[in-house]
């Protein structure tokens, strides 16, 4: 497998770029959920500033992987597959770029409007980008949280068609994407 994408599967930095988005937001949602479970704590607070600052890594990979999408050609579609496929599974990559885009930038958002000082990982202080305003804070911290359903859902959708494509269809859709001998034909 190479770094780049072949005629008929993913390359290497794609493959990474995708795999590491995956497991970032499934720790970011993970983070999240248990972090406004919780009462205003320490704990709750180191949580929060891992969520805040793995959300900036992820706006910097989902930026990463769009200029990579962009820099290296994607694919062939897989054969036989029908035009509604293709065009649902168009959209679908569409409605996932744009809700990883908002998801950081919400929440980002929030914290300015919050006027949170915050620094990503301890290292430098994020700018504000917009004033303090709690009623625009209530409006930010909505649309993140339907962010975050529409995306847990669409993520839902996106990994059972995935599994249906593997099991029930039988083409190579997920193995195109999947890293050395389990992207391997019969892996």
């Amino acid at each position: 497998m190479g770094l780049r994408n072949a005629g008929d599967r993913w390359g290497g930095i794609a493959m990474g770029l995708h795999w590491a988005m995956a497991l970032l937001i499934f720790a970011l949602f993970a983070l999240g959920w248990v972090a406004v479970s919780l009462p205003l704590s320490p704990l709750k607070l180191k949580l929060f500033h891992w969520h805040k600052s793995l959300g900036l890594l992820a706006l910097l990979l989902v930026g990463l992987r769009m200029l990579w999408r962009l820099l290296d050609r994607p694919p062939r579609p897989v054969a036989g597959l029908a035009a509604w496929e293709r065009g649902l599974a168009r959209g679908a990559h569409l409605l996932l770029y744009l809700l990883m885009l908002l998801m950081p930038l919400s929440g980002w958002l929030i914290n300015s409007a919050a006027n949170f000082p915050f620094k990503p990982f301890g290292l430098f202080p994020l700018p504000d980008l917009v004033e303090p305003d709690k009623a625009l804070q209530a409006d930010f911290q909505l649309l993140h949280l339907t962010g975050f359903w529409l995306l847990a859902g669409l993520l839902v959708l996106h990994v059972a068609a995935a599994l249906r494509h593997h099991f029930v269809k039988r083409n190579p859709v997920l193995q195109r994407m999947l890293p050395g001998r389990l992207g391997e034909s019969g892996g």
